[in-house]
């Protein structure tokens, strides 16, 4: 069948793509020039030349690098000159998971690879910063660099040792990635938190961690309104005693100080101009291979959000591969995707650094004051690599926004759709809207492991909807429930083999019990994601949401946990229920509640609800809608039935998701099946 768009074999425009395209329908094929431009290309020459493998295609490369996993991260580690002041002893000891370990005896900093591309180019632009309020802010290396080390020298002097935990409550500016690679540098564990999150959603958070130090902001914009958080500051503080000094980063009005912080609270521009030894004589924290450098927080169904700890040499090693082959950076390129700091992506996008690319960062509402916000971005930083949400796509759409006729987007050779699955609709409006000759991927990852799983290959052409297939390194499959994989059929997500970015364990699991069972229960030795997932014959991914109870939301995920402890205080309440369904190919988050007598849901009550949950928690936190339930389904042993009440609203039969035999009362499943029939049939509410 001719391909829509290209010549199959030239990869030369032939014609504009219709929107009606549809699942796996071939939208674009790599030339042969840019094939061969790709980093992917010249690692296989390496591996020709260096080590005698020769591949045929990727699908031989993929085998290849899951099947000798221990020969294939030796080879990153040579390939990519990993600067240790210690090598391994040996790249993997003990291989069945969750027991692995990776480069055990190395010693080296994740920091210093950051910084490393510094001397080669000083003068060039390694930050663009954007905001709602404020000017293009452009960073050249040497300015970061010199931030950094005077930032970590600083740190130093307040007392500051390997090990010790540092937490910022800061949006996304350029004082936070100074925070996190200073901290880096010497040894400290970092971990974020954006300023809309509420004091009690920080408190879950940064409290299990003890934290020593903090960077705070008393204030942020968004959608043009400015944002007062000196009260949640102050919480936060009252709500960590292991704290012993604040780090204050003025928002707007430098002169300005949220009240009652603490009696030694330091401000950003102070420590900022501590004098730092040069670059040649700066001493990065040379740390042991499972040293903690970050902690991501991933909410379960039930509890205290996950404190994932990711290690320096581990995650140092996974982002060369990641960065180097899905993003596919060089130090000409720039890297630009929308997030948050409470999102993994913030992490992953700093850590482009490894390739000597630069990036944007933007610290507002990303369809402020319109939906063409982040194309403005993008022309104005000549961004090559753009990431963002599928949602966001769809809100464009719907506005109408052209990118191709109203910016000059010339750079841009790549998109990176991420957060949430993606829908050949998605897919086509880029090569309808803002350019045939481009390459558009959707990608799948983790807070888990702080990168892509499935996504981008440079060698392979782009489906409709697909992820171009399984990233080197990491044992994907599919399996069906009885732990046999599969093709073309949907299964759980696994993770068959041990790989250098999964978690050292979580902060506060001595005994490695709680990491055991979130991810190693279903299949023991044998990672599962807790995706619904699906690898094609030709090797081509689909992710069809989320297998367990936890929440996505543009990205971030979020436990229903966090959601039912803030609801617990509205007394109006009975019971309640979150889930997010993909309907009409969009996840949407629904909030069922239950009253007593029959009350109804008032308007006041509603606001009330998304008041409650936007203040304690963010505005992620925040459902789509609320509806008036008769009653919430429950096991018998107490367990509120969110995935199976989800699969039926997303179209799949009650009796292929639900055991009447193993429910309070299984006649409560009636009404969910009935809503399930009137969103099918169109109707949006009850």
């Amino acid at each position: 069948m001719p391909h829509p768009l290209k010549d199959a074999e030239t990869g030369t425009d032939t014609g504009n793509v219709s929107l009606s395209v549809a699942q796996g329908d071939l939208l674009w094929t790599p030339t042969a020039e840019r094939v061969e431009r790709s980093n992917l290309f010249r690692y296989t020459e390496w591996l020709e030349h260096e080590k005698g493998h020769v591949f045929e295609d990727y699908q031989a490369l993929w085998t290849w690098s899951v099947e000798e996993v221990d020969t294939f991260w030796a080879s990153l580690w040579e390939y990519f000159q990993v600067d240790a002041s210690r090598t391994y002893n040996s790249i993997l000891s003990g291989a069945t998971m969750p027991e692995a370990v990776w480069f055990e005896g190395a010693r080296l900093n994740f920091c210093q690879h950051l910084l490393r591309h510094e001397a080669n180019n000083p003068d060039r632009t390694v930050i663009h910063a954007f905001s709602e309020t404020g000017p293009h802010l452009q960073i050249s290396w040497a300015e970061l660099g010199s931030s950094v080390r005077s930032m970590a020298t600083a740190l130093r002097n307040l007392g500051i040792k390997p090990g010790d935990r540092i937490v910022s409550y800061l949006p996304n500016i350029p004082e936070t990635a100074i925070a996190m690679m200073a901290a880096t540098a010497i040894g400290a564990v970092w971990a974020s938190a954006a300023p809309e999150f509420g004091a009690g959603t920080v408190i879950d958070r940064f409290a299990q961690l003890d934290p020593k130090l903090i960077f705070v902001t008393d204030g942020y914009s968004f959608a043009g309104v400015e944002r007062d958080r000196s009260r949640q500051v102050e919480e936060i503080i009252a709500g960590l005693p292991s704290l012993e000094h604040v780090v204050h980063v003025p928002f707007r009005k430098p002169s300005s100080h949220p009240a009652r912080l603490m009696a030694n609270t330091l401000p950003w521009d102070a420590l900022a101009k501590t004098v730092a030894p040069d670059a040649s004589d700066f001493r990065y924290e040379q740390v042991a291979h499972d040293h903690p450098l970050w902690i991501l927080f991933s909410s379960g169904t039930t509890g205290l959000p996950k404190a994932i700890i990711h290690s320096h040499a581990g995650m140092l090693l996974e982002q060369l591969r990641a960065q180097h082959f899905c993003a596919e950076l060089r130090p000409d390129s720039t890297i630009f995707f929308y997030t948050t700091t409470s999102w993994m992506v913030w992490n992953s996008l700093y850590s482009a650094l490894v390739t000597g690319a630069s990036v944007v960062i933007y610290d507002g509402n990303p369809l402020y004051p319109n939906s063409s916000a982040l194309w403005h971005i993008t022309e104005a930083s000549g961004a090559t690599v753009l990431g963002l949400s599928p949602s966001l796509v769809t809100k464009m759409d719907q506005d109408g926004v052209k990118p191709a006729t109203a910016f000059d987007l010339s750079a841009l050779e790549m998109v990176i759709l991420g957060g949430a699955p993606s829908t050949p609709h998605t897919f086509a409006w880029f090569y309808q809207n803002v350019k045939e000759d481009l390459w558009v991927t959707s990608q799948s990852g983790g807070t888990e492991i702080c990168s892509a799983i499935t996504g981008a290959v440079a060698f392979l052409p782009v489906y409709a909807a697909e992820m171009q297939g399984r990233v080197l390194g990491i044992h994907v499959e599919s399996w069906n429930e009885a732990g046999e994989s599969v093709r073309d059929e949907i299964g759980e997500l696994v993770i068959c083999a041990a790989f250098p970015s999964m978690p050292v364990g979580f902060w506060n699991d001595p005994d490695r019990q709680r990491y055991h069972d979130s991810y190693f229960s279903d299949f023991p030795g044998v990672w599962r994601q807790g995706d619904l997932f699906v690898i094609n014959t030709r090797g081509g991914c689909y992710i069809h949401g989320r297998s367990d109870a936890t929440l996505n939301r543009h990205g971030v995920r979020i436990g229903t946990a966090e959601i039912y402890r803030t609801l617990e205080h509205i007394r109006e309440i009975e019971d309640c229920m979150v889930i997010a369904p993909l309907l009409n190919g969009e996840p949407e988050m629904l909030l069922f509640v239950t009253r007593q007598d029959n009350d109804p849901l008032t308007s006041e009550l509603e606001q009330r609800i998304r008041r409650a949950l936007k203040e304690t928690n963010s505005p992620r936190h925040v459902p789509d809608r609320i509806l008036l339930a008769p009653s919430i389904p429950y096991t018998i042993t107490g367990k509120r039935l969110e995935v199976p009440i989800r699969r039926i609203l997303e179209g799949l039969p009650a009796s292929k998701v639900a055991n009447p035999d193993l429910m309070r009362d299984p006649a409560s499943l009636d009404w969910y099946v009935k809503l399930s029939q009137n969103l099918t049939s169109g109707m949006k509410g009850q």
